[in-house]
């Protein structure tokens, strides 16, 4: 493993998408040094900021408070990425395969338009996971974030393909403009879940106010929910879908788009609202 680790915070936010196992992994441990990154509008090297411990390896560790380091792990195809410490904005943008596991905060655009590989964040996340850049059609199209703390605002926001897990709650407009893909939001959300959707499917563990637009079909277990949790639960993230703990109330939107999304909240036996 390639060991990188911080010598300091910068002052300012530091661009750095050569943190990646694809730029790394064939590099001697001198030319990684050399590796450009972007403090403000100044072009520095790697080692200004980081020591590097070993020659490049597809297996990449970065240690230290990162939460100022912007795209870390952008486009990465192969590969695993390790951060002990927080991230910072646009970690995993444009991703197409490989791991990054982050053992701390994230802040906006996790996974950004992201079409492949795996993001787990063990800490809080911030807005805009897996969702699409201003002016673009589409979010990410494919992969799977997890996130085992709470997340921002529009997480979800107009992906079309792929799995966005969050265990914590989320703030307004999750699955913002969905286009497919599944979101599960475990710890409830705040206002205008699933606004302007057109297709996908949301699932949300906790009671939530739900807009106008959308409407109210049955009450079942999907099949489907069956399999996600066997995958899901390997990574510590427990879906309930067995019939004899409860069903999912299916409602139907954005119907002022029109769309043909659908959110599905779990609905224990014996509370107020069985039917």
């Amino acid at each position: 493993m390639t060991t990188l680790t911080l010598k300091e915070v910068p002052t300012v936010p530091l661009e750095a998408e050569c943190l990646s196992p694809d730029m790394i992994a064939p590099l001697r441990r001198d030319e990684i040094a050399a590796l450009p990154v972007f403090l403000g509008k100044r072009q520095r090297r790697l080692d200004d900021f980081f020591t590097i411990e070993d020659d490049g390896s597809d297996e990449l560790g970065i240690r230290g408070d990162t939460g100022r380091v912007k795209w870390i792990g952008r486009g990465m195809t192969c590969g695993k990425l390790t951060i002990a410490g927080n991230a910072g904005m646009h970690l995993g943008a444009y991703m197409r395969g490989g791991a990054i596991e982050v053992r701390g905060n994230t802040s906006d655009w996790v996974g950004a338009e992201m079409t492949g590989g795996l993001i787990h964040i063990h800490g809080d996340a911030g807005g805009q996971v897996g969702a699409a850049y201003r002016g673009s059609l589409s979010g990410m199209k494919g992969g799977v974030i997890l996130v085992e703390g709470g997340a921002g605002m529009e997480i979800g926001m107009r992906m079309r393909r792929g799995i966005i897990a969050v265990k914590g709650p989320v703030r307004d407009f999750a699955g913002l403009q969905m286009k497919g893909g599944t979101l599960f939001l475990l710890g409830g959300a705040e206002l205008r879940t699933g606004a302007s959707m057109i297709r996908g499917t949301i699932v949300c563990l906790k009671p939530i106010a739900l807009l106008p637009t959308f409407s109210y079909g049955c009450i079942y277990n999907p099949t489907f929910l069956h399999l996600y949790a066997r995958s899901l639960l390997e990574r510590g993230f427990s879906i309930p879908h067995q019939p004899s703990a409860g069903g999912y109330r299916r409602y139907s939107g954005d119907s002022a788009v029109p769309g043909k999304g659908e959110i599905l909240l779990w609905q224990p036996f014996g509370s107020q609202r069985d039917s």
